[in-house]
């Protein structure tokens, strides 16, 4: 058990606010987040940031006295039949970009199946997931970066029982588990279920909550995420990470979401609810 009280600090997919970077910085400072989940600024993904826009994000971050916890990238979030060397390569991007921003994590996914989402079974292609994550872990292996898997829908990793699968089996601390309970509602996964399963290996939460049956994304506490519970077995246990705002709650893409500054907040807010109900103290 823990035995400090150290209060979780949030960060966010500030792009979800607004593509402009101040708009990022002010909104996300005004709702007590101190890093971001870096995705998009300028309406470009991360992994297509050019060498100024790179410098600029750096030195404004740094300015306001915020920092990266993650890359947020695309990294997995590919059909498994798609060319492997081309994909390695923007993994590699990736990789370059955690260590340019000093993020300790980047965020990956597990591989639709052949053909696209949706197009069928993924179980089939296991090897080759398991392959190309194997490939990965070995790249970073003296690298001061650990990957995030984030249970997207649709993915091989969209469920709990594949989840722990992929982690038992790559059986690396440079592979953790990014807990999203909406994710896990939307393919019909309770999270209460998939939680002890998976929180041995959660290195990173992200708070997005959404019902069951429609799928539709609320804010953390008013859908059937079981966010409440989590967290404060997740606290209680000794987990010590962010929790990364990523609220979806005007329009929830295939690879972006969007929030805007008044939503944002009333997602900000009532995550901050949801921590004071079961005693988890956030960073002030």
């Amino acid at each position: 058990m823990p035995t400090d009280d150290a209060p979780l600090k949030l960060a966010a997919f500030a792009d979800e606010i607004s593509p402009d970077l101040e708009e990022q910085i002010r909104v996300c400072k005004e709702n007590g987040v101190t890093h971001f989940e870096l995705r998009g600024v300028a309406g470009k993904n991360v992994l297509d940031f050019d060498k100024p826009l790179r410098e600029q994000i750096k030195r404004r971050l740094a300015e306001s006295g915020m920092g990266v916890i993650s890359i947020g990238s695309p990294i997995g979030k590919v059909a498994i039949d798609q060319p492997w060397d081309v994909h390695f390569d923007r993994f590699k991007i990736a990789v370059e970009l955690a260590e340019f921003f000093s993020s300790p994590l980047i965020r990956v996914f597990s591989y639709y199946p052949a053909g696209g989402e949706g197009k069928g079974p993924i179980d089939p292609h296991r090897d080759e997931v398991i392959r190309r994550f194997q490939q990965k872990v070995e790249y970073i292996k003296d690298r001061p970066v650990t990957l995030a898997h984030e249970n997207e829908k649709g993915i091989f990793g969209d469920v709990g029982r594949r989840c722990l699968d992929l982690m038992k089996t790559i059986d690396s601390p440079k592979l953790r588990s990014a807990f999203d309970f909406a994710n896990f509602v939307q393919v019909g996964d309770r999270p209460r279920d998939n939680w002890p399963l998976l929180k041995p290996y959660t290195t990173h939460i992200h708070i997005k909550d959404a019902l069951l049956g429609s799928g539709k994304v609320v804010p953390a506490g008013e859908g059937d995420g079981d966010i409440e519970p989590i967290l404060k077995d997740a606290y209680a246990s000794g987990y010590r990470g962010f929790l990364s705002l990523e609220p979806h709650l005007k329009v929830a893409g295939h690879s972006h979401g969007e929030t805007g500054p008044a939503l944002f907040k009333t997602a900000a807010d009532a995550l901050k609810a949801v921590c004071r109900k079961v005693n988890v103290p956030l960073a002030s």
